[in-house]
Formats: structure tokens, sequence, C-alpha cells
């Protein structure tokens, strides 16, 4: 009823009779891609409805057609500039979720020495290497939240404005002009920069970015019946000599080059009456995201400069365009869940993750936070969803494509450490992992070290239900490293400890952030004098326990976190029973909190371990030493049967927050650290060690490096080096 009188009022209106007597001409908006630079699109928008222009028809390419595809849908000019504004843009041109959001177990893998970047294999064994640097999975997410509500319109004729999208098919080179599909799809494809985004694959074809081959869209616009276009050209200046200096710099000049030959034939192509706007975007580049507010205005000034000329193409309000800007559907009640889905997990595991009840309206927030969850299952390319309309029906579809590059991954790591008096740790390590054994998402893994310490750890990790709540993992292991006796403060030996052991842990996860485990095992060694009397004993002994494990982890960022919580809590009983040479118990309790105020972060925590009775020093004992683990000592210099260490962590970033996922902070920052070690027969106590470190930490897309200098009150200095484990 409401929008039948605001038509009749219009329609009875002078203006509204005006009108329908005299026929306007078409307006075709045109807007180019340039990353950043087409969020001028945003203020052009908001100049053009100011001045009374109404748009019948739209075309855009890459950015161009994110913004106009947006406009063409529905949304309002205030939304446009809120969402341009607010948008977190590194996020979205990325494809890490949240770390809240990622799978416990997935969590783990970070949590050695091992680096961030991983490569991956294929079943036959080949390495997979991905089709872009970015898989589009955040952006593809954020398309669909935004597009929710028109995410069915197949016809892009149907839309509020009529659309039209450009992208580029990568095998035959030819330009793709999008008039049906599914919209958030399309502009996905429509912004694939070649080797930086991978490619989108519609209806048999790989699809880049279109303004390989039209960057302006005049020619799509007139084919859309248009009078009158108006062109948005941003495209990116070609850089000088003197600016060319990374590898970087090459492939954007190459682009740049590419773009700017197609869109000066479309320039070219302008008539008399058709209006050509070129924001002032000299000093913006492609990647200048943080500068929303300033290239919004930039396009709005732009346009208001041609106020006059503009004027001669104001038409009466289109109320029909109003209405359809009204988000009725932003949040369609969902009546269905359906799962398509080709990789090597049940469907049921991904029905699982997705938390949406049926009947109750779209819940955009929780959802995000599921598709990411389910991303970090590391199974598939991408996680995306839709909601298909029929009749009364709102189905929302989730689809789960399977990783073409490989789901088995190999990850390296390494550290160093020295004294500053000759003596020196060094450890190299590898770690590999099988997923998707079995339809409910199996994985075996396998971690290497060699160096100081030594290590074989294999896992098979087995799900009991589909949402990986219950697990059981049967593990072998088999270490070696080297373990100081000391007395009075002073090492008198230094024993080479072999241990080889298996077990089975059955457990549960909490959330995407917690698990508990309680496990069996047995193992059997040696420890033999390395370093020192050779008169001390030797021993062999053998160890049948059982033991339970708490840990929790909240930390946004596992390398150099600025938020959350990272707790673990162990206990061991040694029992004879299980064929232990002796009964006595341990307890661990690890803690780091993490808290940030803008650039600076604050971490604070420490380590209590406890023997509880009387046992082999060696084989019961602890180890501490190295960075932010009372530094000065080299990496695992102390050992005792009991532990404590309490510190406090401080760091600040240097560089400025980047917009691409490219982005690598540099760190500066320092340690306090008070700690203790001790055994139960007296004759070692080190007393309380105050320590300190400064330290400069580097995230590299391999992982965090770390160069840190570290002193004691015990007279001792080390340096250390760590590639992967930062605290």
């Amino acid at each position: 009823m409401r929008r039948l009188l605001i038509l009749l009022l219009v329609c009875l209106s002078p203006l509204g009779l005006f009108a329908a007597e005299k026929p306007q001409p078409k307006i075709g908006l045109v807007l180019s891609g340039g990353a950043a630079r087409g969020l001028a699109h945003v203020g052009v928008l908001k100049a053009l409805e100011e001045q009374g222009i109404h748009i019948d028809a739209i075309a855009g390419t890459s950015m161009g057609a994110v913004i106009g595809g947006l406009y063409a849908s529905g949304y309002k000019i205030d939304e446009l500039e809120k969402l341009a504004m607010s948008i977190d843009w590194q996020d979205a041109l990325s494809d890490s979720p949240a770390r809240e959001d990622i799978p416990f177990r997935r969590k783990q893998d970070d949590r050695d020495f091992l680096v961030r970047q991983q490569l991956s294999f294929r079943d036959d064994g080949s390495l997979g290497l991905p089709l872009g640097v970015i898989q589009g999975q955040n952006l593809s997410l954020l398309l669909e939240s935004l597009l929710a509500h028109s995410s069915d319109v197949r016809d892009f004729d149907k839309l509020p404005i009529p659309f039209r999208a450009v992208a580029t098919d990568i095998v035959s080179g030819e330009k793709v002009v999008f008039r049906k599909g599914h919209l958030p799809q399309v502009i996905r494809a429509s912004m694939s920069i070649p080797a930086v985004f991978a490619p989108v694959e519609i209806n048999g074809q790989l699809l880049v970015d279109g303004g390989m081959v039209d960057n302006i869209p005049v020619d799509v616009a007139r084919e859309m019946g248009v009078d009158i276009v108006i062109v948005v050209d941003i495209g990116t200046p070609l850089r000088g000599r003197k600016q060319l200096n990374t590898v970087f710099d090459i492939l954007n000049q190459s682009i740049t080059l590419m773009t700017r030959s197609n869109s000066e034939v479309q320039l070219a192509s302008l008539k008399p009456d058709d209006v050509l706007i070129q924001p002032s975007l000299a000093s913006v580049g492609v990647t200048d995201f943080g500068r929303s507010e300033e290239i919004i205005n930039a396009g709005y000034r732009a346009t208001q400069i041609l106020e006059k000329r503009l004027a001669s193409l104001r038409q009466p309000t289109n109320v029909e365009l109003a209405i359809a800007r009204s988000p009725e559907e932003r949040n369609p009640v969902i009546t269905a869940i359906k799962i398509e889905n080709d990789s090597k997990i049940d469907d049921a595991v991904i029905r699982y993750y997705i938390r949406q009840p049926v009947g109750e309206p779209l819940d955009l927030t929780r959802l995000q936070r599921d598709m990411g969850t389910l991303y970090g299952l590391d199974y598939f390319d991408q996680v995306q969803y839709r909601v298909v309309h029929k009749g009364k029906e709102r189905t929302l579809v989730i689809s789960a494509r399977a990783k073409r590059s490989g789901t088995d991954y190999l990850r390296l790591g390494l550290n160093l450490s020295d004294d500053m008096r000759g003596d020196s740790a060094f450890n190299l390590g590898a770690s590999y992992r099988v997923n998707g054994i079995n339809r409910l998402g199996a994985e075996w893994l396998t971690r290497v070290q060699i160096g100081d310490k030594q290590e074989l750890y294999s896992e098979f990790y087995q799900p009991l239900d589909v949402g990986s709540r219950y697990f059981v993992a049967p593990y072998l292991n088999v270490e070696s490293q080297n373990v100081e006796s000391i007395l009075d403060n002073d090492p008198i030996a230094e024993y080479r400890l072999e241990r080889y052991g298996f077990g089975l842990n059955l457990g549960r996860q909490i959330g995407n952030s917690g698990e508990i485990r309680l496990g069996i095992g047995e193992a059997w060694g040696k420890a033999d004098v390395r370093i020192g009397d050779r008169d001390l004993p030797s021993t062999s002994f053998t160890e049948g326990f059982y033991d339970v494990k708490y840990s929790f982890d909240s930390l946004d960022n596992v390398y150099f976190p600025h938020t959350g919580e990272d707790i673990s809590l162990s206990m061991r009983q040694f029992e004879p029973a299980l064929g232990s040479d002796e009964r006595y118990r341990q307890w661990e309790f690890n803690l780091d909190k993490a808290l940030s105020s803008g650039p600076n972060t604050w971490i604070l925590g420490g380590r209590y371990g406890r023997t509880l009775d009387q046992a082999n020093i060696v084989t019961s004992s602890f180890l501490l030493g190295g960075a932010r683990q009372l530094s000065g000592f080299r990496q695992d210099a102390i050992s005792g049967q009991n532990i404590s260490l309490m510190r406090a962590v401080y760091y600040r970033r240097l560089t400025p927050r980047s917009y691409m996922p490219f982005d690598f902070p540099l760190y500066a920052g320092a340690s306090l650290e008070r700690g203790r070690a001790w055994n139960n027969d007296n004759e070692f106590d080190s007393g309380y060690i105050n320590a300190a470190s400064i330290f400069i930490g580097f995230d590299t897309p391999l992982g965090p490096l770390n160069f840190s200098y570290g002193f004691n009150d015990d007279n001792q200095k080390a340096l250390y080096l760590n590639l992967g484990q930062t605290f």
C-alpha cells in the first residue's frame, strides 16, 4: 500500500506529469578498474545523486564492477560510503580466516618450531602450486554477504539498475561480458588480477580481471541501449623510471601498460554528449585502501566540477528505484540448507559446522565465522555460500570446492642460539601432514627434527564424530637431547638422553579454542655421560604412565599476538603397574596473556613445572634457557626437576599496516624475566635468576624471523636467531 501511494503521488505531481510528457535520454554509467583508486566511484555516485542524475544502466570492470554491482543491486550511496571506509581491506584481500575461527587442531600446527608457509602436495605426491597468491576466500565471502539479498537474481537486467561486468578468458584472451549469472561470483571474476588472485571458473571458462581487455567498458554500456555515457576513468598512471624499484613495481607497471592500451581505445570512442570524469588521484596507489575517505572525496570533487555540464541530464526522482533500494531481504528467512561438496570429507562434516538455524533469518555474522572454520580445515580452495530463492523457499547452499593443489602439507623451521662463549645450539625441523585419510577427516602427522635436539614424532588422528569433537590419537615418539647435571649451580656433566615411546590419547575438542586429552603411554631409553666425569653412572629406564592434558588457545596471532590467551596444563602419573621403574608425579602449567593498545603489545605469563616425588634427576627434569626463557642462557641450558618462570614482554610495531595481504610488519621489543630451577634432593637450586632481552622481529611470508640479545645476572649472555617460534 505504501508503494502504491508513493507512485500515485509522483504520477499526479507536476514533475511526474512533466516526466511522462518529455522522455529523457537513457544514461549509462561506465566504471573503470583500478583497485583502491576505484573507491572514487563512490564519490562520483554521491555527487550524481545530489545533482539529480538518474542512471539507467551500469557497466563496470574490476573495482568498477564491485561498486557498480552493489549500487545496481540496491545499495544506497550512504551505505556504500560507510562500507568503503569500514571494510577491513587487509582481511578481505587475504585467505586467512580470523585465528579465533580456525579449528583447534589447525592452531596446533603453529605450536612447534615450524614456519607459517606450507608446501602442499597432491595425492600422487606431486607438488601442488596455487593458481594465484590469493585464492579469494574472504573476498568471495564478503561479496556473498553484501549481495545476499540479490544473490538469486540471474538476469542482471532485473536488478534495480541493469548491470554488466567484464572479465577476461585467460585461455583465449577474449572479453567476457556478463549479463546473467551469480552476481557475487561474476564480480569476483571481474577483479581477479592475474597471479595475484586465483582465476574464477564459470561455465567452463577460466576468468581473470576484465581490465586486461576492457578496463573502461564504454562499448558494453552502449550495447545496453543507452543514449549518453558518463565515464569514470580512475586508471593508474604509468610510473617513472625512478619509481620502478621492486618486483611488485614491475608487476604493477606491466598491468598498467595493458589496461591503458585498451582504455585509450574506449576513450577515443566518446561522443560530444558523453561525459568523462577523471578524479585527481595522482598520488594514490592501487593498494592505498587506508585512504578511502580521501579517494571518495576526489571522486566527489571531480563530479561537482562538472555540475553545469551535467545539469542537462537531471531527471525527476525514480520512485521505483527508491523502493528497490529498501533492504527488505538483506536477511532472508532460511527454509533449508544444502551442501555441495567435492572434497575428501563427508557432507555431514561440512553441515556440522553450519550453525544457521532453519526457519530463522540469515545470520551473516555467524555464517561468516562458520565459513572461516570450514576453510581452516585445509581441505578447500574456497568455501562459499549463496541463497537460492524458489517461491517462498529460501535455501542456503554451502559450496565447498576441493583444494586443487592438494591437501598434504610440508612445513619447515629452524632455530639457532649462541652463548657468545663458543657453545651453540642449532635445530632444523620439518613436519608432513596427510589430510583426509577418510571421510571423517582423519590425518597422519609426522614431525622430524635434527640438531641439538633430535626428534621423530608420528601421530594418527582419527575423529570419532562428524564435528571432530571426540577423537582418538595413537602416537610414536623418539627423541634425543642433551641434559646437564648440575651440582651447587655448576654443571658437572652433560648427559645424552635418548627416549623411545608410544601411547594412545582419547580427547575432546572444546569449540575452536580448547582441547582436553586423556592418555596412556610407555617409554624406555638410556642416559649416557657425553661431557664430564665418565665415572658418573649411565642409566637405562622404563616408563609407564597415564596423563591428562588441557590446552586453550585464543591468541589472534601465534607469533606476534595482540589479544587472547595461551594456556596449557599437563599432569602425568608414572606407575610401576604400567611398567614404570619408579612411581612419581609431574605437572606443568604454561600461561601467556596478550594485551595491546595501538601498536604497543604486552605479553604477561610464564611456566611452572613440578616433580612431586623422588625420581631419577636426568629423566625427570624440565628444561629452561633460550630467548625469553631466561634469556642469556643458550637454548635448554638449565635443567631441574622443578622450574618456575615469570616474564613480561613488550614490543611495538614499527611499520604501518598494509591493506594488502603482503603485510610484513617489523617489531622491536624487550623482555624482563625471573626464573628458578631446583631438584628435590636439595643438591641443586639455581636460586632466582633475573634476565632480560632486546629483540627485533620481522613477520616474513615464511614465518617470524627473530634476532635477540639476552643477558642475566648469572653473568650469561647469548645471541638468538629463530625462524618460527617466537615465545
